[in-house]
């Protein structure tokens, strides 16, 4: 009996492992197709252009750039990976969450500034810094 319950235990761990390295390196993979899928094609339809002048045309988002390339060089971010920003957001904001944002965004029901005041709720002021640099970045490539 006692070698079947240590059986089970070492089994449960090993699941739990599993499912933590799925998780672990599961949202760094999803994480960096998603940004190279959507920066490419970005690039490739001359979108980008588009984001930046954006961007810099909107007050708000431009402090917001100003801020992000100010601090780009701290060493003290939150986060300096996709992945890691991925697992915060999932973890913060929430999975669903994140997407409803998104589906409410392309729909034009949820404004950039409701984005942007939702996050602001879930986030610290440390990971929004961070996000802001990891957004800056793969905007201007640097």
């Amino acid at each position: 009996m006692k070698k079947l319950l240590i059986g089970l235990v070492v089994l449960i761990a090993l699941i739990g492992g599993g499912l933590y390295a799925v998780y672990y390196f599961g949202t760094e993979m999803a994480a960096d197709q998603v940004v190279e899928s959507v920066t490419s094609d970005m690039k490739e339809t001359g979108q980008m252009d588009q984001v930046k002048t954006y961007i810099e045309q909107d007050p708000v988002l431009s402090s917001y750039l100003k801020e992000a390339k100010a601090a780009q060089d701290d060493e003290n971010l939150a986060f300096t990976t996709r992945a890691e920003a991925s697992r915060v957001m999932i973890q913060k904001v929430g999975i669903s969450e994140l997407r409803q944002m998104q589906s409410d965004a392309e729909s034009g029901t949820l404004s950039e500034q409701e984005v942007i005041q939702k996050l602001e709720q879930s986030l610290t002021e440390e990971e929004l810094k961070a996000l802001k640099v990891l957004a800056y970045k793969e905007i201007y490539g640097e």
